[in-house]
């Protein structure tokens, strides 16, 4: 063969084997879909080449060259799975004569998988069970093992436990894990205090939720000779028990975050981690990386120390008791606590003074009994207890990323896990503009800062007025994601240059990063992680997993609650407006359910304005809008679907009353208000939109 046709096929060869890496999703049909970032049309797979990977999957796809031009659209075959996003599956379990198979509860087209006499675990034929994939061979079914057997009669336990694993989140920890975590000393060395700061003498106290088993921050507090307070934000030292490329830590990192459902969490860490040897509990010595600051009486910043310590809790808070001790000025370490939280009101106050968006958040929980049957929902406000914790943790984050945002190396930044907000997207920004217009709000959109300044502005307007919390929802919902990564755009809700996350590593895998690449800084020598932006987008797209997860909990809580109320009627407010029909949540219960426009037609034709944001009767001109009070019927609670159909329940003198915009609101009497930012029907025509549940009081 020449040079010149060596070269030629060389280049073909290469051409062939051209690969991107992306996600596959699968449809019912079968037919999967390679999403590829930055690419306009997705890469479609054929089943038979999907090369064992599953919906879900990070793989590697090779386009077939000719495929564009048969059909229009890119096909390939994918060559390799990078990541799985499941490895444990709910399902069913069939024993024969010579062979044992699990069937997995999925819409998605899947394999059975064969299942070892040797890896049945005393699973019996019908069980429902949990399987693991051990192994899978190109051109053989995977090799599972049976992990757990499911209790018959528990279905909310089963639920939860799909749900988890369903957005990638395994629900036990491996064996070479939990053997690497108890191998871990429970004793501090003597030696390793000495090469720490003692502040084990200064009063120190965590405050957290009452339900809370990982304390992971603790605040310390004491006036100094200069007339300065020190007051300390002390952070478990997660890494110093998760060393890099162990396999805990490879575990931790594949989690990268907790993931809190109405009756259970699912840890990053092993108990022993989270709960025992990282977790501030009172009265004992514990580990910590810190964060001390000088500050004076008027809330301004003299100086701060970062770097290890050891510290010693006097105290557990609740954020109910601290709350009690902010509104009656008495209590333990009353006078600590007072000035903690006149401090943390006087950082909130200059917070939002320099661009920082005032936007209040509720938080849904629900009362369980002792089986995890929701038998109450309470909604739970951010007071001033969560504030005090919110603004010093916040103060942390801040200070450690201007410190290492500092930091060169080679004359260039050093690569560093951000924390970062844009700014609004114009598209979703111009239509709440206008409609907040009708309320008599007006926005500066010249620049980001006129667009933070005219929110903070409107939230204080509406303030106890009928459409306050339609504008407070709607403006949320113009805001960008928050983000990790190395590149710093700043975070524009917070009104920070520069901002990581510090406070919660036994929670979150970038707090981890963020502690190993600061103790780097202080000791003089960081060295760049070339795969840090990769790192950043994996927590980015685990954060969003793990609130898919809450959001389908709270909405499976919500309907299995609601399916004792069957026949009964609520008030409630109109949450998006669809083509279809609109959603509504119960004002007492929170609980959000669709009112079919099928359901509508014996009351009139109804249609969707979509650039009045409403659904409009042909005949009686009545409005249905987000924001509108109406009181509605519960119809139907489907578990399986997590769904809640509602019906509306006509207003007796009331049928084709409206509202001018601005007015008051009353049951049966919408106002104008904007759509739902997702018009596009989901499964089942319900909507999947649940407040994401948050960890009191902690960003």
């Amino acid at each position: 063969m020449s040079r010149k046709q060596a070269k030629k096929k060389k280049k073909k060869d290469a051409s062939s084997q051209h690969t991107l890496k992306g996600v596959l999703d699968i449809t019912r049909s079968g037919i999967g879909y390679v999403i590829v970032d930055n690419l306009p049309n997705d890469i479609l797979v054929r089943p038979a080449d999907f090369n064992t990977a599953l919906h879900g999957d990070t793989v590697r796809v090779r386009v077939l060259s000719s495929s564009a031009k048969k059909s229009g659209r890119q096909q390939g075959a994918i060559v390799d799975v990078l990541q799985r996003k499941q490895m444990e599956f709910l399902g069913k379990i069939e024993i024969g004569k010579s062979a044992a198979f699990f069937t997995a509860d999925t819409e998605k087209p899947m394999p059975d998988f064969f299942i070892p006499e040797t890896a049945l675990n005393g699973a019996k034929d019908g069980d429902r069970v949990i399987v693991r994939i051990t192994e899978w061979e190109k051109q053989k079914k995977p090799v599972g093992a049976v992990i757990q057997i499911m209790e018959a009669g528990n279905e909310g336990d089963m639920a939860m436990k799909e749900i988890l694993m369903e957005n990638g989140f395994p629900l036990f920890f491996p064996e070479n894990v939990i053997e690497e975590t108890e191998r871990i000393p429970d004793t501090i060395s003597p030696d390793e205090i000495k090469l720490r700061r003692d502040v084990r003498e200064v009063l120190t106290f965590t405050i957290d939720p009452v339900d809370a088993r990982d304390f992971d921050d603790a605040l310390s507090i004491r006036l100094l000779k200069n007339g300065l307070y020190e007051i300390g934000v002390h952070i478990a030292d997660v890494s110093h028990f998760v060393e890099p490329d162990t396999a805990l830590d490879k575990e931790a990192y594949d989690r990268a975050t907790s993931v809190y459902l109405p009756d259970r969490v699912a840890p990053m860490l092993p108990e022993r981690i989270s709960n025992e040897l990282c977790s501030l509990r009172p009265h004992e010595d514990k580990l910590t990386f810190s964060a001390i600051f000088q500050i004076t009486d008027a809330g301004e910043i003299s100086q701060y120390w970062l770097g290890k310590t050891v510290i010693h809790s006097d105290h557990r808070f609740t954020y109910e008791e601290v709350q009690e001790i902010i509104e009656k000025g008495e209590g333990l370490y009353q006078g600590e606590i007072l000035l903690l939280n006149k401090l943390a009101q006087q950082f909130r106050a200059k917070r939002f003074n320099k661009g920082a968006i005032n936007f209040s958040s509720q938080e849904v929980r629900f009362k369980l009994d002792e089986t995890g049957k929701p038998i109450g929902i309470m909604v739970k406000e951010s007071k001033e207890a969560h504030q005090l914790i919110e603004e010093f943790m916040l103060l942390a984050n801040r200070i450690v990323a201007e410190n290492v945002g500092k930091v060169k190396v080679n004359k260039k930044d050093l690569p560093f896990p951000y924390r970062v907000h844009d700014t609004p997207d114009e598209q979703k920004l111009a239509p709440f503009v206008e409609f907040a217009k009708k309320y008599g709000h007006t926005f500066d959109t010249s620049t980001p800062e006129g667009i933070a300044a005219s929110f903070n502005q409107m939230l204080q307007d509406v303030q106890g007025k009928p459409e306050q919390h339609v504008l407070e929802q709607l403006g949320i919902r113009t805001m960008a994601k928050a983000i990790y990564t190395t590149e710093n755009i700043g975070h524009y809700g917070l009104g920070f240059k520069q901002y990581c996350h510090f406070t919660s590593p036994i929670r979150r895998y970038p707090d981890v990063m963020v502690h190993r690449i600061l103790q780097d800084v202080l000791k003089g020598n960081p060295e760049p992680e070339k795969k840090l932006e990769q790192k950043c987008k994996h927590c980015s797209e685990k954060e969003r997993s793990a609130m898919e997860a809450e959001r389908a909990a709270n909405k499976y809580k919500q309907v299995e609650y609601m399916k004792e109320f069957l026949g009964e009627e609520f008030e409630g407010v109109i949450s998006g407006v669809a083509s279809f029909g609109f959603w509504v949540e119960t004002i007492e219960h929170k609980c959000e359910g669709l009112v079919s426009i099928n359901s509508l037609l014996d009351y009139d034709d109804f249609r969707h304005i979509e650039s009045d944001y409403s659904l409009v009767g042909m005949r009686s001109g009545r409005k249905f809008a987000m924001g509108d009070k109406v009181r509605i019927k519960v119809v139907a609670a489907n578990l399986t679907k997590r769904q809640l159909d509602y019906e509306w329940v006509i207003t007796a003198g009331l049928k084709s009353s409206q509202v001018t915009p601005g007015a008051q609101a009353t049951p049966g009497t919408p106002q104008e208000q904007p759509k739902r930012p997702t018009e596009k029907k989901p499964a089942g025509g319900r909507s999947k939109y649940i407040p994401a549940k948050k960890k009191g009081g902690k960003k």
